[in-house]
């Protein structure tokens, strides 16, 4: 299999990847509720050691210091993918830090040392691509996982009732609910509510008038958008923003962003 093939497969699976280098200070990296998995490589210790883990799903957002984390690099699978690449339902890893070696066995801990051995980002990716291309023609995809991203699509989509998602599909609301949380990892009505908190995150990136952002994201009123901030993140709007926008200036961190294209 040569690079071309490695990178289209990637392609069809990662919809992001982030590279993450802390320069100076302290650092903290935020994860919001996506019904995304993802795959986290870190090197620590000034390059002598490193990890790669599975980061599932999460339910509530996780705020991680990054301190003595030399760089790192995370791919964001496209949801509905957990079965085919993992060999694990997603609502296995939900809310969960799972080290690939746990998942895949040897094959992961061998994976690991190659990316520790890789110089660059883009050589790390070429060495995922070639390692999940593999595991695509090992494992299998239930058909629950290809309901479950058409589900995806809609949600994220203009269509937010669970019902309504389930009738366009042609099965009942509690097929979809099954079948969405084991390949997604969290039930449909959840990620409906992940969508348009995050939608929210991104308006408010170029405005602060959430009144206006609350109902351009889809909820009823700005006291619906600060309920879902509590519930989901455990901090107001203002509170989050003014959080993260804080721990980037004192950090002075690094970050790139690399599509990974939108393959089928």
């Amino acid at each position: 299999m040569d690079s071309a093939d490695a990178t289209f497969s990637l392609s069809r699976f990662v919809e992001d990847v982030h590279a993450l280098v802390p320069v100076t200070g302290r650092a903290c990296h935020e994860r919001l509720p996506d019904g995304r998995t993802t795959l986290v490589f870190r090197v620590i210790e000034e390059g002598r050691r490193g990890d790669l883990c599975v980061a599932g799903p999460r339910t509530r957002a996780l705020f991680k210091n990054t301190t003595g984390v030399a760089r790192a690099v995370i791919l964001q699978f496209k949801p509905g993918w957990s079965a085919p690449l993992l060999g694990v339902a997603a609502h296995t890893l939900t809310d969960r830090i799972v080290p690939l070696e746990d998942i895949w066995g040897r094959s992961g801990g061998d994976l690991c040392l190659e990316l520790l051995a890789a110089r660059s980002v883009p050589e790390v990716l070429d060495r995922v691509s070639r390692a999940i291309a593999l595991r695509t023609h090992q494992t299998f995809e239930p058909a629950s996982a290809r309901l479950a991203r058409r589900a995806v699509h809609l949600l994220e989509g203009d269509e937010v009732r669970v019902e309504s998602v389930a009738e366009r599909l042609g099965v009942t609301a509690r097929h979809l609910r099954r079948a969405f949380t084991e390949s997604v990892g969290v039930p449909p009505k959840d990620f409906a509510r992940a969508v348009r908190l995050q939608r929210a995150v991104r308006m408010a990136a170029t405005s602060k008038d959430w009144v206006r952002i609350a109902a351009d994201a889809g909820y009823y009123d700005q006291s619906h958008l600060i309920a879902d901030f509590r519930e989901f993140v455990g901090l107001t709007p203002g509170a989050f923003l003014k959080r993260t926008g804080a721990e980037i200036s004192r950090s002075g961190l690094a970050s790139s962003r690399r599509a990974a294209g939108n393959g089928a």
